[in-house]
């Protein structure tokens, strides 16, 4: 293999981790971060969630109808803002073709496939580092009503088609294996997800970060890519009217990558769907959970990382603000007092919002593009940290020629023709 130099834009969790395979496979990295930090945008915004069997598209058969009716509730699981934006009209019209039954078996295979991939490799990470970011193992899906099961009877079907392990579970069962869960809000089944997990996700970036320095790899922060320049052997690069030249680029800078791709001749459905989080202090452990829940009335996660409870979710669409809207976090606070009323004071909780990089079907794309040296790692959504460390791993390997140990169907850009 013929050592090159790559520049990898974006310090998020996809970002860190390409690098460091790149800098395991031998080549000279350099990470072009427009923040100060890594994981300091979706990264930052992520639940927590390492869960290959909980991993599939946001399309689903009944989510139309689902988020519809939510909608007009005080406390909702989704949040909508009419918009002119085209490209939101074009995401949605997308992802209703997407909630299409076979649509999504193709599609949550397909990421269930990273995924598993990619909980293997973050755990040979893990234990080769000895890396802490908080992690805890076992995932609980509450289902308040015999309609929420329903909805989520095709993934449940492909669980069992697939043997993934899972246990079936009544109030009382799911109780036993999170002994806090509230008595008064009404559950009527779960399923528990023994071989799913969840960590602090900026918190492992970070620790990436040091890891790839003592490889070798530059971190540049406060370093924004205004444009790619493809040309002869390599890919040129222009920051603050300046440009600078490698043998390859990887883009996964998350939402802004179809600003840079676009003159490139690669337009790519990806829409920034606005999530938001809530990180409440446990003032009260015998009432904290052990490890994460999801409500799935609400598509609300609730992780336990340290001294802390993390509540995700509520994807808001036709805003690109930052502004926090006050439904959005009633709902957060609602959830988490439904569950864990004692735990800690939600309406004090830390509350902030992010945007997710999201493809209406659902798997990232990953690898080569039309523009030569110029590869992706884009469009994880709410999925990022789930399939970071195998995404990042099968990119360095394309980039580096290798063969790559999984399949890439449907993971590359071919899948858009």
């Amino acid at each position: 293999m013929t050592q090159k130099q790559v520049a990898v834009i974006g310090g998020g969790i996809a970002g860190v981790c390409t690098a460091y395979f790149l800098a395991e496979a031998g080549h000279d990295v350099v990470v072009l971060e427009r923040h100060h930090n890594v994981a300091e945008e979706a990264s930052y915004t992520n639940p927590g969630l390492v869960a290959p069997a909980y991993a599939g598209p946001s399309a689903a058969p009944g989510m139309p109808r689902k988020i519809l009716s939510s909608m007009f509730k005080s406390e909702s699981a989704v949040s909508f803002k009419p918009s002119a934006d085209r490209a939101l009209w074009r995401w949605i019209s997308r992802w209703l073709d997407e909630c299409d039954l076979e649509r999504f078996r193709i599609n949550k295979l397909r990421m269930q496939r990273l995924a598993t991939y990619s909980r293997d490799i973050l755990k040979l990470m893990r234990e080769h580092y000895q890396i802490e970011y908080e992690q805890t193992r076992g995932v609980l899906q509450l289902f308040r009503t015999a309609k929420d099961l329903k909805l989520a009877e095709p993934a449940i079907s492909l669980l069992s088609e697939y043997d993934v392990p899972f246990v079936m579970l009544d109030a009382e069962g799911a109780r036993a294996v999170e002994p806090t869960l509230s008595t008064h809000t009404p559950l009527a089944s779960a399923i528990y997800l023994p071989e799913d997990e969840a960590g602090n996700c900026p918190l492992f970036t970070k620790r990436l970060k040091y890891i790839c320095t003592s490889m070798g790899v530059q971190f540049h922060f406060t370093s924004a890519v205004d444009a790619i320049e493809p040309g002869g052997s390599g890919v040129g690069l222009r920051i603050a009217g300046k440009r600078f030249d490698a043998d390859a680029v990887v883009v996964a800078a998350g939402s802004d990558s179809t600003r840079l791709l676009k003159p490139l001749g690669v337009q790519l459905p990806i829409y920034p769907v606005k999530s938001y989080v809530a990180t409440a202090i446990i003032k009260n452990f015998d009432h904290a959970p052990v490890a994460t829940v999801i409500d799935e009335a609400y598509s609300v996660t609730l992780t336990r990382m340290g001294g802390r409870i993390r509540i995700a979710g509520i994807p808001e669409f036709g805003t690109r603000t930052e502004e926090l809207q006050d439904r959005a976090l009633r709902t957060l606070a609602r959830v988490g007092s439904d569950w864990f009323p004692h735990a800690a004071i939600y309406g004090k909780a830390n509350f902030w919002s992010g945007a997710l990089p999201t493809l209406p079907d659902g798997p990232p794309l990953l690898g080569a593009t039309p523009a030569r040296n110029v590869y992706i790692n884009i469009g994880h959504g709410s999925g990022g940290w789930t399939m970071a460390a195998g995404a990042g791993k099968l990119v360095a390997d394309m980039v580096s020629g290798r063969a790559t140990d999984i399949d890439l169907d449907g993971l590359t850009l071919a899948r858009y023709g």
